[in-house]
């Protein structure tokens, strides 16, 4: 019986990485040759640069590191290294088509592996691989829309009309759900969790309120009008700090289009999502009072009719657009769409053990991370769960990224 059932187990781990590489190749089908070496944004690598770490970390992982084998391609050790080239040096890269070689060679090899592996000391270790290639999935999707956005490839209002369903505007954007105090289960200790996930623990939260939606573009724009990026009173001692040395007045990748009114805003910084909330009268909530909110949501939808993700449409959506996607408390777009803002900064839960290698997530715990929940767009199913933890600067103005508020 336990033969069969890690025959089965392998079977599972051979068709998740099998769609999880498809979702890879289709970007690389959509990449042309200046996009895949080009930086598209300082923050991150050339798209191309992401292919080749996909295949140089299966081999290092799997290959050298179970295995004990020899490195596959020496050469790449330096480029496609997490830590090798800075990423404004990582532009002169190989072709497509080699790139493309090099994500076959490795995963015919590390299929061979799983044949004859033992599962039961290696499954998380399947897992995690799957995830990063998911989240480098991600990273590309945004990468190219940023790319094309750049090269005047993409209409914004042609994005908005394409949505269809939950564009009525009578819904009450302003709506909060009372969520009751008590205790909830707070991170997992599933197989696919991350290091910062682990362990699952108990956290007893005092009644809160939470926007039934994230703040939309309509929304985001009366504090702008109002002048908001004027007022002091609105902003934190730092992010006053932030927008003087950065003087923006409206999010990046804004748009004044009334077809976007209904989506969600981003490409803002925590701190401008900081300043938002005081100018409602709210905050942003913790990382627990979002993840306690979330719950009741399927970990993985089964389909697009639970969210906004896995690029199958390829840019956000109206905030009311997944009716069947809300969560126990009647929370809308918990998964998907955009991730969102929270108060909390990125540590260890008590407990915490890291996983594969010390530095994947204990290297951000430094106080100058904010944690980010719920997946956008551009999430794969596998990494698409109310307890995974996201984290950024909290200068960073991203694509992907939105946020709602909530009240005591």
């Amino acid at each position: 019986m336990k033969s069969k059932s890690v025959q089965l187990r392998k079977r599972a781990i051979s068709r998740d990485l099998a769609r999880c590489r498809q979702k890879t190749l289709d970007l690389i089908v959509q990449t042309n040759s200046e996009a895949f070496t080009s930086q598209a944004h300082p923050d991150f690598s050339p798209i191309g640069w992401h292919f080749g770490h996909i295949a140089f970390t299966e081999a290092y992982w799997i290959l050298e590191y179970l295995g004990n084998c020899s490195p596959l391609f020496p050469e790449y050790r330096v480029l496609f290294a997490a830590d090798g080239l800075p990423k404004a040096q990582r532009q002169n890269l190989p072709s497509i088509k080699t790139i493309r070689d090099y994500l076959s060679i490795v995963r015919t090899k590390i299929l061979d592996y799983l044949e004859t592996s033992s599962l039961d000391s290696q499954e998380r270790l399947w897992q995690w691989l799957i995830q990063h290639e998911s989240q480098h999935n991600e990273t590309m999707a945004f990468l190219l829309q940023l790319y094309r956005r750049n090269q005047n490839l993409v209409s914004q209002v042609n994005f908005a009309r394409s949505s269809t369903a939950g564009t009525e505007s009578s819904f009450n954007l302003t709506e909060m759900v009372s969520i009751p105090a008590g205790e909830f289960c707070m991170g997992s200790n599933a197989i696919e969790a991350q290091d910062n996930e682990r362990p699952a623990h108990k956290v007893y939260l005092n009644s809160y309120w939470l926007d039934r939606y994230p703040v939309t573009c309509r929304q985001y724009r009366e504090f702008i009008i109002s002048g908001g990026y004027q007022n002091r009173c609105y902003w934190s001692e730092t992010g006053w700090q932030w927008l003087q040395n950065n003087p923006v007045c409206q999010p990046l990748y804004w748009s004044d289009a009334v077809e976007w009114d209904n989506h969600p805003v981003c490409g803002v910084s925590y701190y401008e999502a900081e300043a938002y909330a005081n100018f409602v009268g709210k905050r942003l909530p913790t990382e627990a009072e979002w993840e306690k909110a979330a719950c009741g949501i399927t970990t993985v939808p089964a389909t697009s009719l639970k969210c906004n993700h896995n690029s199958l449409i390829g840019h956000t959506t109206p905030v009311n657009a997944y009716p069947e996607g809300q969560s126990s408390c009647g929370c809308y777009d918990m998964l998907g769409n955009v991730w969102e803002w929270t108060s909390s900064w990125f540590a260890g839960y008590c407990g915490f053990s890291s996983y594969p290698y010390f530095g994947y997530s204990r290297a951000y715990f430094d106080n100058q991370h904010r944690v980010l929940r719920g997946g956008s767009w551009a999430t794969s199913p596998w990494t698409l769960r109310t307890s995974f933890r996201n984290w950024y600067h909290p200068w960073v103005r991203q694509i992907l990224v939105g946020f709602r508020c909530a009240r005591d």
